[in-house]
């Protein structure tokens, strides 16, 4: 029987991390205490997808990059220039919503185009 899985983040503010990826995603933010910080989460109000957990750590994230990160599936079936153009548009909601770009890498023979982005904790994360 397979499980259900939670993917958990270390951040310095669960709160606005919650706010940020409920909106990146489509999912919707979990009631927590009005003056609790400590963690949030979000989940997908479909219950399709895995539920996301913020919680707070003392330390600052390190310069090393991310051993695990999403890829925000936000243009499945799609490719070349038409692929990359539905990218580019939520790439610029993103950037709006505090996220940061970091590089685009275009299609090949081989592999999809993605653009690289950082949250706003500079957690890495793909638009693919």
């Amino acid at each position: 029987m397979a499980k259900e899985i939670q993917v958990a983040y270390d951040c310095a503010d669960p709160r606005a991390q919650a706010e940020f990826w409920a909106q990146a995603l489509g999912y919707r933010v979990q009631p927590t205490p009005e003056h609790q910080n400590d963690w949030a989460a979000i989940s997908d109000p479909e219950g399709k997808g895995p539920r996301l957990y913020f919680q707070r750590v003392p330390e600052a994230r390190t310069e090393a990059k991310n051993r695990l990160h999403l890829d925000v599936r936000s243009a499945p079936g799609l490719k070349g220039d038409a692929r990359m153009a539905v990218l580019e548009v939520e790439a610029a909601r993103l950037e709006a919503l505090g996220a940061k770009r970091l590089y685009r890498l275009e299609s090949d023979e081989v592999n999809e185009g993605i653009i690289v982005m950082t949250d706003p904790e500079e957690n890495i994360f793909c638009l693919d």
